[in-house]
């Protein structure tokens, strides 16, 4: 088997990573709960093409199957029960704190060169794996994860922890795209047990409090 040219790898795998990066941000700065299901899609679908490429490149024919499984549950399952549920409770805005769109992107911006630069620091190379790559999907992570922190609706919070799961996606692609089958579906399988649980707990916090803002929680202390 021949391994592809590794400036090609690293070149494209460096692309998708900074376009899913790029939607990370996007988030942010959607000011509607569709907009940011519409982002993540696309993030998902961008994670699918990767996989795909992989496949192709790395000659891996179990990628092909871990790629439709991700364009079926992550491009088209997620979204779409997540935007029937904004359906049912006709709320579409985005909160947040009081911060506002740009100082909260800068803060990621931020947040994300604190991780590339981070990955960089250890120093970590090789002639075939794509170091920019990994560092981005950090990035990427911890962008995620500030997501579902600053806003206050469930359903950001959800998008947030899902997004995160695409950018350890990307850092188990580029890293360990030979591993077997059954490792990827279990990260799927997580995934979907994930998506049922936020879907349980969003439907839950709105009846009980018929909003999607998670900022009554706050006052639970004791």
């Amino acid at each position: 088997m021949q391994a592809p040219a590794p400036s090609s790898f690293a070149d494209i795998s460096d692309v998708i990573a900074i376009f899913v990066l790029l939607t990370e941000f996007a988030m942010f700065r959607a000011p509607l709960l569709r907009s940011q299901l519409k982002l993540y899609a696309v993030q998902s679908l961008l994670v699918t093409v990767l996989a795909g490429f992989l496949a192709t490149s790395h000659h891996i024919s179990e990628l092909y199957l871990l790629g439709a499984a991700s364009f079926l549950l992550k491009v088209l399952a997620v979204p779409y029960v997540l935007t029937r549920f904004l359906e049912r409770t006709e709320m579409s805005l985005v909160t947040g704190p009081s911060l506002g769109a740009a100082s909260m992107t800068l803060i990621a911006i931020a947040t994300s060169a604190f991780g590339f630069f981070t990955m960089d620091a250890t120093k970590v190379g090789s002639t075939v794996l794509p170091t920019t790559a990994l560092a981005i999907s950090i990035a990427i992570v911890l962008v995620a994860f500030l997501l579902a922190i600053m806003r206050s609706d469930v359903v950001s919070q959800a998008i947030g922890f899902l997004s995160l799961e695409n950018g350890v996606s990307i850092a188990s692609l580029v890293v360990a795209s030979g591993l077997p089958l059954i490792i990827d579906v279990a990260f799927l399988f997580d995934l979907l047990v994930a998506a049922v649980v936020f879907g349980l707990l969003m439907k839950a916090h709105h009846v009980r409090a018929k909003t999607l803002s998670t900022a009554n929680l706050d006052r639970l202390k004791g």
